[in-house]
């Protein structure tokens, strides 16, 4: 992995430091200010806020993760660990999560209900790093807290998949990458496990947090039926198609659905854009004039092009046209049969096909 390629750390690191320094603490010195975390992919230097001892058989250490390419909740976190050595109990590393780390309520995420989310991989790399230092016939407690991570946790989707009074260990490799990644994906893709592991009927995708506030306000669903697919539409639905998901409807503002029906399935603005070569190309298909698409082409939002197509009486037929070519693109490429359903900003329907939501 090239140095250009790394961009920070996630919180199963840092987790994974903490608790390298605290047992180091009790064994040698309390004097740490960074530990080598051997992570998936390689030995990284963490440094460490602070590290005390607090007896002979118990320390505690703390670290943030440092700032970086990405607008991720977590950075400058800070987040502790407790360990201590008690009398061997059957494990030489023995995990828990203290306050601020959620606990998992609802089926189909990577830990079983009723544990704490520190993830598999997050663990093992806690368990590998401590392991060796463990003294014979000892086992080492470790309890994982983040003092604001209950607070924190309003901001992530950790509410909408059961995990409840604080945010979630993460990692896969030790090492975080931005939003763009591999990473980010598969947080998002734990909405679809959930929502089959709770047996969910009528799913309901939806761009971000405003589809599915407008979602909430103007359709019969609930919040555990939505699945928000970022910008990723492509591989949401590619996944969805791959766990036997063929039929959901797909919710939310026709400026950001409406890049799906050129065949644009990541919908991030500095990736591609064509709403208004899309939307003139529908208005020519129901009838505009030129003058009409010429007015469409100078509009600045999808939002005005809509007025412009109202004056005419021709925007539910556009939409109609814009939603039809939608359900006609995931049909080609990922045989999925999906319901489409536009709306403004004020969560008013554009296009017709809405039975059996209202």
């Amino acid at each position: 992995m090239s140095d250009e390629n790394y961009t920070g750390v996630t919180t199963g690191t840092v987790a994974t430091a903490c608790s390298l320094a605290a047992i180091d603490a009790i064994i040698d010195s309390p004097d740490i200010v960074c530990v080598n975390v051997e992570t998936p992919k390689k030995t990284l230097g963490i440094l460490i806020d602070d590290c005390r001892k607090l007896s002979d058989d118990s320390a505690c250490a703390v670290a943030h993760k440092n700032p970086y390419n990405d607008p991720d909740v977590t950075v400058n976190l800070d987040i502790v660990a407790h360990v201590e050595l008690i009398n061997f109990s059957g494990d030489k590393v023995i995990i828990f999560g203290g306050e601020g780390v959620g606990v998992i309520t609802k089926p189909g995420l990577q830990i079983p209900v009723g544990d704490y989310a520190i993830n598999p991989v997050p663990r093992k790399m806690i368990k590998k790093n401590l392991e060796d230092k463990v003294p014979e016939g000892k086992s080492a407690k470790v309890t994982i807290s983040i003092p604001k991570g209950r607070e924190i946790a309003k901001k992530t989707m950790n509410p909408k998949l059961g995990i409840v009074d604080g945010i979630s260990i993460l990692g896969t490799t030790g090492i975080a990458r931005s939003m763009s990644s591999e990473a980010y994906k598969n947080s998002i893709v734990t909405q679809i496990d959930v929502a089959i592991a709770s047996d969910l009927k009528d799913l309901l995708f939806v761009p971000g947090n405003i589809g599915e506030k407008l979602a909430l306000k103007r359709m019969n669903v609930t919040k555990e039926q939505i699945i928000q697919t970022g910008n990723y539409v492509g591989f949401m639905f590619e996944e969805a198609k791959k766990r036997g998901i063929d039929k959901f409807t797909y919710f939310g503002h026709i400026g950001k659905l409406i890049k799906v029906a050129g065949g644009i399935f990541n919908t991030k603005h500095a990736v591609a854009d064509g709403r208004r070569e899309i939307m003139i190309t529908h208005a020519a298909i129901c009838g505009a004039e030129k003058k009409v698409l010429e007015k469409l082409y100078d509009s600045a939002t999808t939002d005005d092009m809509l007025d412009i197509l109202n004056e005419i009486n021709l925007q539910k037929d556009v939409a109609n046209s814009i939603a039809a070519a939608i359900k006609q693109r995931c049909m080609q490429r990922f045989e999925l049969d999906i319901d489409v359903i536009l709306v403004d900003m004020e969560g008013n329907y554009l296009n017709d096909n809405m039975e059996g939501f209202l």
